[in-house]
């Protein structure tokens, strides 16, 4: 059974790209154009790994995150690990993602092969908060 990967992001094109690349990969992908999109497919789904965009209209990524990991604890599901993706990388944002301990923080634009990488490392180490 292939890994269910949540993608987060408000540009429709990237999820979709992301979509297409990483079902090429052989994971199982479902888009969210929201933080509140994603966090309705939560409660409704089970999913192996997050990958957000941080800076996104109305609930960031950092927010969605947060929320997320709440739900997850108050259902007594086991954490996700989680993946940031960014275009406005800043040392606030990056420090942000320290603090919640995700796999990774990349920038975009970004490569498949340092998407893959992080997303490998997620799913190796099993790497969650």
């Amino acid at each position: 059974m292939s890994k269910h990967i949540l993608v987060i992001d408000d540009e429709k094109l990237v999820t979709m790209t992301l979509k297409r690349l990483l079902t090429k990969e052989g994971y199982h992908v479902t888009p969210a154009l929201s933080g509140r999109e994603a966090i309705k497919l939560i409660e409704e789904s089970d999913v192996d790994m997050i990958i957000s965009d941080i800076r996104m209209p109305d609930m960031d990524g950092i927010e969605t995150i947060k929320k997320i990991r709440e739900i997850l604890e108050k259902s007594g599901r086991k954490p996700i690990p989680e993946i940031f993706i960014t275009g406005f990388a800043s040392e606030e944002s990056f420090r942000e993602a320290q603090q919640l301990n995700v796999v990774d923080y990349v920038e975009k634009p970004f490569d498949i092969k340092s998407l893959m990488n992080a997303i490998n490392k997620g799913f190796k180490n099993d790497h969650v908060a």
